[in-house]
């Protein structure tokens, strides 16, 4: 301890040297003090990054939004192109709007031997065969028949036919941008845009081993497989996916952004909801705006196929059993 150095107790000691003496001690007490209380006041704001970074690194819960399901027996259709009266194929849109300016997604219901005449739309469309077998491309071109499960394009401005055989013909349209419309040859224009057209013998799978969106399998090479068709799946861009499920698959699909929308292609899908469990046919859909784990399942007998449209990646994960 520093002792008093009160001038009584020290006498001969000159005065104005012992106030100097006290005010060096009280100044060293202040720096002390002050030390202590900012020492106090760092930890306190250390305390508070830190429990905030441990908040940041949580898993967010997942939200688990609403999903709407669409069986293709509900499917309202309509006349696609009402200016060809009862020649004109049927659609049923199964979300958004054609006839508006949103992204929408339809059924095409064409008859047995269907076949237009030459015709441009204002809008570029995606389209992947349900049933029967379709032919769309240049009204010269040699005829190619895409069966089920086939993927084409077709570029805004560009002239074309379409053509259909079969009983129930389906296939699934999807366009980024409406209203979808008819016009005539002469109203042609160039968009820089180029067809495609890919025969299902012609897709390229991705198993386990070969993509991250799908979870390891013990048995990667009878496991769920996935083909991508369009877009950038990076940095949560917009791209669609056909998943292919193999007969008695059980587990779920697990989708991340607030852009979901999947159309069964081939097979039967069982999807749990809630306590009840909805069959899927072919053309049947299912989406959500919002984070969600789909629970599905493939028949014991049959394998299914659904085409997805989403923001970023999604993963499918078989069921431990």
């Amino acid at each position: 301890m520093i002792p008093n150095m009160s001038t009584a107790k020290l006498p001969g000691l000159d005065v104005n040297f012992a106030c100097s003496i006290q005010t060096q001690i009280m100044n060293m007490k202040i720096r002390m003090y002050l030390s202590l209380a900012l020492a106090s006041i760092l930890a306190a704001c250390g305390n508070s990054l830190v429990s905030s970074d441990s908040a940041a690194k949580k898993p967010a819960p997942i939200a688990n939004a609403p999903v709407k399901i669409v069986l293709v027996s509900e499917i309202k259709f309509d006349k696609l192109n009402p200016a060809r009266g009862d020649k004109s194929p049927q659609a049923g849109t199964v979300w958004g709007d054609r006839n508006g300016k949103e992204a929408t997604g339809f059924i095409f219901k064409p008859t047995d031997g269907f076949s237009s005449p030459p015709h441009i739309h204002n809008v570029s469309y995606r389209g992947i065969v349900i049933s029967g077998v379709v032919h769309n491309d240049d009204p010269k071109a040699e005829e190619m028949w895409l069966p089920a499960g086939s993927y084409w394009t077709q570029p805004k401005g560009a002239v074309h036919i379409t053509s259909a055989k079969g009983s129930n013909t389906l296939a699934y349209i999807e366009i980024e941008k409406g209203p979808y419309l008819v016009r005539p040859p002469q109203m042609a224009f160039d968009s820089g845009e180029r067809p495609i057209n890919v025969d299902v013998s012609n897709l390229v799978w991705l198993d386990a081993s070969g993509t991250h969106w799908i979870n390891k399998v013990s048995d990667v090479a009878s496991g769920p497989k996935i083909a991508f068709l369009w877009g950038k799946p990076a940095n949560n861009q917009l791209n669609g996916t056909l998943i292919k499920f193999p007969a008695g698959f059980k587990g779920a699909l697990h989708n991340y952004t607030n852009t979901f929308n999947a159309v069964v292609i081939k097979g039967q899908l069982d999807y749990q909801q809630s306590a009840k469990v909805k069959t899927l046919d072919p053309g049947s859909y299912f989406s959500t705006k919002g984070e969600r784990i789909h629970k599905i399942s493939s028949k014991a007998d049959k394998e299914s196929w659904i085409y997805v449209r989403t923001k970023g990646k999604f993963t499918v994960t078989p069921s431990a059993d």
